[in-house]
């Protein structure tokens, strides 16, 4: 009986980095995993990893989120499975191509990033909300970046969007608030040795960075049906 025993989950960009690290940590808490990915093959090594650990499971979910119109389709399957959705962890992200002076973006590489770490939350929230509000304790997450809030050079198409989600989250956050026991929050999980990381910081050593099984536990701790916290960004120490 894990701390998440009997919760069902769901996380985007499961398939390596934080979502990867996430999915396998909720499902040693017993939770029953939805995992979203892109990339069949690594979703089917994470099924095995789960099933390895002998706690919850995991349900693989094949998606591109930029195909906006299957995030209702997943909803509706799940509503028919579960009837509910315990916790929502928003982790997939794009970093727009790499760093680069504002001026230079690329028109689609601006639209990919916006695309993936804006509109596909909105669409995760207009389509799993009323799951999560069928559940006692629905709990969601979302992950944003201190880039968001710090004004760096070459960083600020990819600040731009995570701007944007916190702007999103927290008015959401403050919609539910008084109606409902659903808890939404963010989290900033600091410097992190994630495949995006790495695209920013091609010469960096990743070894030296934080991993991503080591902030898994704050996802955890949001994810609790006890846990109160709402309407924050919880920020991870490195």
């Amino acid at each position: 009986m894990g701390r998440l025993a009997g919760r069902v989950a769901l996380v985007t960009g499961a398939s390596r980095g934080i979502g990867r690290a996430v999915a396998k940590r909720f499902a040693a808490e017993g939770a029953e995993v939805v995992c979203v990915a892109r990339t069949q093959g690594a979703l089917e090594e994470l099924d095995d990893e789960i099933a390895a650990l002998g706690a919850g499971k995991a349900v693989l979910c094949p998606l591109d989120l930029r195909e906006f119109d299957r995030i209702d389709q997943v909803a509706a399957a799940l509503f028919e499975r579960f009837g509910r959705l315990d916790v929502l962890v928003g982790n997939a992200g794009d970093i727009g191509g790499g760093l680069g002076p504002v001026g230079h973006y690329k028109p689609k590489h601006v639209a990919e990033a916006f695309d993936l770490n804006v509109i596909a939350n909105w669409r995760l929230i207009r389509a799993f909300e009323p799951l999560l509000r069928a559940s006692a304790a629905g709990r969601a997450m979302f992950v944003t970046s201190g880039a968001a809030r710090a004004a760096l050079p070459y960083w600020g198409i990819y600040a731009a969007s995570k701007a944007a989600l916190e702007a999103m989250v927290l008015s959401w956050a403050a919609e539910v608030e008084r109606i409902s026991p659903l808890r939404v929050n963010l989290i900033d999980p600091g410097v992190v040795a994630t495949r995006m990381r790495a695209i920013a910081f091609p010469g960096e050593d990743p070894t030296s960075l934080v991993q991503p099984d080591q902030v898994a536990g704050t996802f955890v701790d949001l994810a609790e049906a006890t846990c109160t916290r709402h309407g924050e960004i919880v920020r991870i120490s490195s």
